[in-house]
């Protein structure tokens, strides 16, 4: 059931072609070491998450693949030509974040999937910070495989997370686990239909079941619904933030308005330190945010962020515009008082 629902909520018809992994970093490293083969040549982004640049940085270190990373442009946002330019006779698979959890600006990953449809090579988008947040639609986009965790915007238990993978490659991609799936049992290699291929051992079955719960909810109350409160917020938080951008006090990093931008918001204090900052939202305030390099170290470089990072408010369908307001007021107080040397 929860395959199916997944399934539904994916637009895809087969649920066999969903895998269940452990987060998205197991899904993605399921697809990435599943896909490569020696001497081929990966192109990748420097906005990604270290759950794509690592696995792939492993496998070019070891001299397994080249590997491309392809810059955004001054606001974070990717060219598809400028990924179709950085393809070979060599590339097999091109990996790239469907939203950066640095800027929260969704991609044209439509554009580079058929790109990608045109050369003949593998697409794996990571949707870690969109499932769930608004429609995927992998099989439009052109994905070959699309990874997703199963505890953000799915709102499921941590310990989930899964993959959508086109049909034929149950056969093209390598197993990233081997062991007993129930099925097949007398051959002593892994089956080479879907899902059995890459469901070997026991599955999370309670984390399922709480994820199987939380795809209803999300499917009842609407993914573009949830979609709309979320940037309502965002949009009610940046123009309240704003001012203090005016007044020098800090930077909003990426693009300013609401146009491709999921519900995140990062910042820099430019007057206190960011760390500092992020600690007294919590102790002070009560406002939990995520502060540093966010796992994505090569996005801050590219931005000019590095090595401090920035603060990053995420906003969810169960925050308020009470949630937003108390936010940006916090980040007021705080950045005055070190303005006015308090």
């Amino acid at each position: 059931r929860c395959r199916q629902a997944l399934a539904d909520m994916l637009g895809e018809t087969d649920a066999s072609r969903v895998a269940f992994a452990q987060n998205a970093t197991d899904a993605l490293n399921m697809a990435i070491h599943g896909a490569v083969r020696t001497g081929d040549h990966v192109v990748s982004t420097l906005i990604e998450h270290n759950s794509v640049l690592r696995p792939l940085s492993e496998l070019a270190r070891s001299g397994v693949i080249t590997l491309t990373l392809v810059p955004p442009d001054a606001d974070g946002r990717m060219d598809a030509r400028e990924i179709e330019r950085a393809l070979t006779a060599r590339t097999r698979l091109v990996a790239m974040t469907h939203t950066s959890n640095v800027l929260g600006l969704e991609q044209d990953v439509a554009a580079v999937g058929a790109v990608c449809r045109r050369r003949g090579v593998l697409f794996l988008v990571d949707a870690a910070q969109t499932a769930g947040h608004l429609p995927l639609e992998p099989k439009k986009w052109g994905c070959t495989m699309l990874a997703m965790p199963g505890h953000k915007g799915l709102l499921g238990p941590q310990g989930t997370g899964g993959i959508v993978l086109r049909e034929d490659l149950a056969q093209e991609l390598t197993p990233l686990l081997a062991g007993g799936t129930g099925s097949m049992s007398h051959t002593e290699f892994m089956p080479e239909f879907l899902p059995d291929r890459f469901e070997p051992g026991t599955m999370n079955l309670p984390g399922l079941a709480g994820l199987h719960a939380a795809l209803g909810f999300l499917m009842e109350t609407g993914l573009d619904t949830i979609r709309a409160h979320e940037l309502a917020l965002t949009k009610r938080f940046l123009e309240r933030i704003q001012p203090m951008q005016a007044d020098g006090r800090l930077k909003i990093i990426g693009l300013p308005g609401m146009d491709n931008r999921a519900g995140v918001v990062s910042v820099q204090t430019t007057a206190r330190d960011c760390a500092d900052t992020a600690a007294e939202l919590d102790e002070t305030f009560g406002i939990s945010t995520r502060v540093g390099l966010h796992c994505a170290p090569a996005a801050h470089q590219t931005l000019g962020t590095f090595p401090t990072g920035t603060i990053r408010f995420s906003f969810g369908f169960f925050n308020t515009e009470d949630d937003a307001d108390r936010a940006a007021a916090a980040l007021d107080a705080l950045t005055k008082e070190t303005a006015h040397g308090f």
